[in-house]
C-alpha cells in the first residue's frame, strides 16, 4: 500500500547539518541492509532487496525557508499533511528521507513502512540520540506490559482457556468478515475507497501523561490505552454531535483498526546487539491486528463511563488471540498467495472500518540529538483510505496524538482535536471527585 511512516523531531535548536550527516552515518541505521537496499522488481513482478550504496546528500533534504503558517507546529502539519498525498519516497534510492525545516527547528524522517514497525524504526532512531541527563547513556523506552496475576486454581484456569477460546473465535470470524464485506455504517467521518488520494489536513491534540495516569487510577486495573480509547470514543461523539446533530442512531458502532506489536519490546541496547547481529528474525514488521469499536453516544451517566465500556472492550481482546491470528492470515496469504491478494485483503479491511488509531511508547526522559535538546517526537503515517488516522507518541511525560484527516470529509480537524483534549480534561475531573469521595 506504500504507506510512509513520518516522524517528526522537534529541537530547542536549529540541527548542526554535517554533524547530523556525521550522525546518522556512522549510526546503526545504515547498517541495516533493508536501510542500504533498493526495493525492486523481478521480471515476474515480485518485490526483493538489492544492496546498494548511500549518498547521504540524496537523503538529507534541506529546507531553510518558512513554511507557510500562523506558528511554527501549523506550518509543519500543513507540511507534512502536503507529503502525505503528493510525495512518495523515490525507488531509486533506499526508502527514506530526512527533511530538516531549519526555520521551523525541526526534522522530519519521512521511512517506508516495508522498512520496519513502530517498535523496530523506534528503537532504530533513538539509538541515535542520548539522554539530557547523561549524555554518554542511550534513552530507555517505557514498557507497556503488566504483570498477570497468577493463580493456580484449577477451575480458573479452564475458565480463561475456554473465554481465550471463544474470544478468539468470535473476533477472528469478524476479522475475516471485515476483510469480505462487513462495513461500519456511514457517518460524516467515515473513508472508503480512494480517499487515501484526497487532500489532508493534520493537527495535533497535547495529553499530559499525569492527567491520563490520574483517570487510569480511578478504574481497576486500568490502561493508558483504556484511557486514550475512552477519549477516542467520548471524542468522536461530541465531534459527531457538532456535526451532524440529532442525526445519528444511539449506539453506532466506529471501528478502529489498531496494530499490536507481537514481540516483547525491546530495549536499545538489546536493538543494538540484534542489528549488529544477523539475526533478522525480529526485524521488521511484526504485529498483528485488532479491530476496537467505539460507540456513538449522546450522553452517558459520566465521562468515565466511556472508560469502563472501552476498558470492557479492551479486556475481552486481551483474553482473544485475534492480533496473533490476524498476523498468521496475512503471513499465510502472502506466502500462499502473493502480495496482490494480501494487499487488497488489508486494503478493504481499512475500507470498512474507521480509523486507524496507534500509541507508540517513546523515552521517559529528556534527550538531545548531537547535542540538540528535543523538544517533542510526533508520528503519523500516510495512504490508508481511513478519513481519520490517528497516532499517538508519549515523550518526556506528555502524549501527542497526531490527528490526519482527508479534509473534505473532516474540514476542521482542530475542533476534533479539541474535543479530545476537553474529555481527558472532563476524565480528569470526573475522577479527582471519585478519588475524594473514597
Amino acid at each position: 500500500m506504500d504507506q510512509v511512516i513520518n516522524c517528526v523531531i522537534g529541537a530547542e535548536n536549529p540541527f548542526d547539518v554535517d554533524a547530523l550527516k556525521k550522525e546518522i552515518t556512522n549510526s546503526m541505521m545504515l547498517k541495516h541492509p533493508r536501510f542500504c537496499s533498493l526495493m525492486v522488481r523481478d521480471r515476474h513482478g515480485r518485490e526483493y532487496w538489492r544492496k546498494t550504496e548511500i549518498d547521504i546528500d540524496r537523503h538529507i533534504i534541506i529546507l531553510n525557508d518558512s513554511l507557510d503558517g500562523d506558528n511554527d507546529e501549523d506550518a509543519v502539519n500543513g507540511y507534512l499533511a502536503d507529503l502525505s498525498v503528493s510525495s512518495p519516497l523515490s525507488t531509486d534510492k533506499p526508502l527514506w528521507e530526512i527533511h530538516l525545516l531549519t526555520a521551523h527547528k525541526c526534522a522530519v524522517v519521512r521511512i517506508h513502512h516495508a522498512l520496519g514497525d513502530g517498535i523496530s524504526l523506534m528503537s532504530l532512531l533513538l539509538a541515535c540520540f542520548r539522554r539530557s541527563d547523561c549524555p554518554d547513556q542511550l534513552p530507555t523506552m517505557g514498557s507497556s506490559s503488566q504483570p498477570k496475576p497468577r493463580n493456580s486454581r484449577r477451575r480458573n484456569r479452564l475458565r480463561e482457556l475456554l473465554n481465550i477460546a471463544w474470544f478468539t473465535l468470535v473476533f477472528v470470524v469478524e476479522f475475516i468478515l471485515r476483510s469480505l464485506w462487513v462495513k461500519d455504517r456511514k457517518t460524516t467521518i467515515s473513508g472508503g475507497a480512494g480517499v487515501e488520494l484526497w487532500p489532508r489536513k493534520l493537527t495535533t491534540a497535547k495529553f499530559l501523561l499525569d492527567d491520563m495516569k490520574t483517570v487510569k487510577n480511578a478504574i481497576p486495573n486500568g490502561t493508558i490505552n483504556d484511557v486514550l480509547f475512552g477519549v477516542i470514543s467520548a471524542g468522536l461523539s461530541r465531534y459527531l454531535d457538532h456535526r451532524a446533530p440529532n442525526k445519528l442512531r444511539e449506539g453506532i458502532q466506529m471501528t478502529g483498526v489498531a496494530m499490536v506489536n507481537l514481540r516483547k519490546q525491546p530495549g536499545l541496547q538489546e536493538m543494538a546487539e540484534l542489528m549488529q547481529s544477523k539475526a533478522g528474525s525480529r526485524w521488521g514488521n511484526k504485529f498483528g491486528m485488532l479491530l476496537l469499536p467505539v460507540y456513538y453516544h449522546k450522553g452517558l451517566v459520566g465521562p468515565l463511563d466511556y472508560i469502563k465500556k472501552a476498558k470492557t472492550m479492551i479486556d475481552r481482546k486481551k483474553q482473544s488471540l485475534e492480533a496473533y491470528f490476524s498476523y498468521k492470515i496475512g503471513y499465510f496469504v502472502m506466502n500462499f498467495l502473493g502480495s496482490k491478494i494480501a494487499c487488497v485483503l488489508n486494503y478493504r479491511i481499512v475500507c470498512n472500518t474507521t480509523f486507524t488509531i496507534s500509541n507508540v511508547l517513546g523515552p521517559g526522559e529528556e534527550i538531545t540529538i548531537v547535542g540538540n535538546p528535543v523538544t517533542y517526537i510526533r508520528a503519523n503515517s500516510t495512504a490508508l483510505p481511513h478519513a481519520i488516522t490517528m497516532h499517538m507518541v508519549s515523550y518526556a511525560g506528555r502524549a501527542d496524538l497526531q490527528i490526519l484527516v482527508a479534509k473534505d470529509i473532516i474540514p476542521d480537524p482542530k475542533f476534533l482535536a479539541k474535543c479530545f483534549e476537553e474529555a481527558l480534561l472532563e476524565m480528569k475531573e470526573a475522577a479527582a471527585e471519585a478519588t475524594s469521595r473514597s
